[in-house]
């Protein structure tokens, strides 16, 4: 993450930390807020998002400009554009968000103690959460719903292509906030200009209380690497389809299809496909038929496939473009998978009960799906509304991180002049 000279360092770096001691101020509201206050709030930035379609398009355009002058990738370009179904999608997911159960307040577990304390533990915002992501404008709304409803202030660090839709988008959350009396501040863009508010962004302790980076994995080591506060890792997506030797081959088809097609730029596009050597000698030509008819490329170590290497196995392609890879059984799909995923969502097709058990219980991953896409790891899929992203470490929250991930918990103590003996 480079820098400009110091004057320049200098004033990103108060335009950061003003921005976070703004937040902390609204943080300290927003904890107050009823349900019925944040839901309210949550219709009104959806009415306010849709009335304002053309004005978010128009900035969107400008940006696709930009970044189609620039020779950006294709599925850069898909990942940063917005039309009118997206928006309209956007905008459905700050209703489903205000639809859903607010996680503040909730008690996790209490007791009363042989003295008479009376002790619970309940969830509490975690306070100003930063979000340092690329390309993708959406992610900016989505971002705002879930802070909002979880009581958080958000900090958002968009790339510079997104920079007018991102602007364009939190102007209109920032006006829909104020209009129900709560602070703009709830919400705040930082400048996408200099490399270095990602930086000062990260390294604010004591003004920001969690980071999450949401982007490719170049941009994901670097957060975790440098971050002097915590945070929350997501997760770039090798994902795998695995084709059973008790596979129905007309579904493995189809969840392929899907997995690998929908959407070939979101993390949880499929990027590997595994087939039993049971089934090869019927599922291979079948499969890469379909593939290749869908225009992806097929990579592998099979005749008239492109010549796999391991960074084919380990790719996140973000395109249409697949491997293949043919195995000796489950306990070779296993060990592929665990050796080359990236712990993301990992597929089984199989008609064999006990074969999807062992699978689901052996393979590590945030999501591991039997029979189904793995395009259903997504948090509005999940019912949870709009996601924050989708977490592949291992501490509280793992997998689409929605509502409750972005809490943490108070203990309160409730006595009546009880002293702790010597």
């Amino acid at each position: 993450m480079t820098a400009g000279t110091v004057g320049e360092v200098d004033t990103v770096r108060e335009a950061v930390h003003d921005a976070a001691r703004r937040a902390r101020v609204a943080s300290r509201t927003l904890a107050q807020l009823t349900t019925a206050q944040k839901d309210a709030a949550l219709h009104a930035a959806a009415d306010a998002l849709l009335a304002a379609k053309d004005t978010v398009l128009g900035a969107n355009a400008e940006d696709i400009a930009a970044a189609e002058a620039t020779g950006t990738a294709a599925s850069l370009l898909d990942r940063l554009r917005l039309t009118q179904d997206r928006i309209d999608g956007i905008a459905s997911g700050l209703r489903q968000v205000a639809g859903l159960p607010d996680p503040v307040g909730v008690v996790l577990r209490g007791s009363t103690l042989a003295n008479g304390l009376e002790i619970r533990q309940v969830r509490v915002p975690l306070g100003v959460v930063g979000m340092v992501y690329e390309a993708r404008p959406n992610v900016t709304v989505d971002a705002f719903g879930l802070a909002l409803k979880s009581g958080n202030a958000a900090l958002l660090r968009g790339s510079s292509s997104a920079a007018r839709s991102n602007a364009a988008l939190v102007a209109i959350m920032r006006d829909a906030l104020v209009a129900q009396e709560i602070p703009a501040d709830a919400v705040q863009l930082l400048p996408s200009e200099d490399r270095s508010s990602v930086t000062h962004l990260i390294q604010a302790r004591g003004l920001v209380d969690v980071v999450i980076p949401r982007g490719g994995a170049g941009l994901i080591n670097a957060v975790v690497r440098d971050a002097q506060v915590p945070t929350i890792e997501t997760g770039t997506g090798n994902c795998h389809v695995y084709v059973h030797a008790a596979a129905d081959l007309e579904m493995a088809e189809s969840i392929l299809l899907n997995s690998k097609t929908r959407r070939p730029s979101v993390c949880n596009t499929a990027e590997t496909v595994l087939i039993d050597r049971a089934i090869a000698d019927t599922a291979v030509p079948r499969l890469i038929g379909a593939l290749e008819r869908a225009q992806v490329t097929v990579h592998g170590d099979l005749p008239g496939l492109v010549p796999a290497t391991d960074d084919d196995w380990a790719d996140e392609y973000l395109s249409l473009d697949i491997a293949l890879k043919v195995v000796d059984d489950l306990d070779a799909a296993v060990d592929h998978i665990n050796e080359w995923g990236t712990g993301h969502t990992e597929a089984i097709v199989t008609a064999d009960l006990k074969a999807a058990r062992e699978f689901t219980a052996r393979v590590d991953a945030a999501a591991v799906m039997v029979n189904a896409s793995t395009a259903f790891t997504d948090g509005e899929q999940f019912g949870f509304g709009a996601e924050i992203g989708i977490s592949t470490q291992k501490l509280h929250a793992r997998g689409p991180m929605a509502l409750p991930e972005l809490t943490s918990t108070k203990w309160i103590v409730w006595g009546d002049g009880q002293i702790r003996p010597s």
